[in-house]
């Protein structure tokens, strides 16, 4: 049913629990992991000598990220690559389940301080992903 699954993940100790269910559902599907990550720029430092550096610094981070969730995935049997990147976190996992043709997208949620109810019980970014899914998206505590 699912081949294709997304993981979004921000390399949280949350989302290492997510991972777990990710590789259950990957290896009983047998479905390859595109593992997601996003990162944002600190715009406000573009003027600043290191700003090239800086950015460097940030894609290896979030390389490293993917590539932490990737290996773990393997080990356990199960297909995946990493899809690093750089925009806003719900735009990159919709744009990364189109690119990909996904089958499902699996991610965290989080529960903060918000006046949507909605945000409340997933989190923006979930309930963004939620909303515009392309496919179904499984919203794991």
């Amino acid at each position: 049913m699912f081949k294709t699954i997304i993981f979004a993940t921000d390399g949280s100790a949350a989302a290492d629990r997510v991972l777990l269910y990710v590789e259950h559902l990957a290896r009983k599907e047998e479905a390859q992991v595109i593992v997601v990550h996003a990162y944002e720029l600190p715009h406000v430092y573009e003027w600043a000598e290191g700003y090239a550096d800086l950015a460097a610094q940030f894609r290896r981070v979030a390389e490293e990220v993917a590539e932490d969730a990737v290996s773990e995935l393997q080990r356990a049997g199960v297909q995946a690559i990493a899809d690093v990147r750089q925009g806003p976190a719900s735009q990159s996992i919709l744009e990364a389940a189109r690119v990909h043709k996904a089958d499902l997208i699996v991610m965290g949620s989080r529960v903060r301080d918000r006046e949507n109810v909605t945000e409340v019980l997933l989190g923006s970014v979930s309930a963004y992903v939620l909303r515009y899914a392309p496919c179904p998206v499984l919203a794991v505590p």
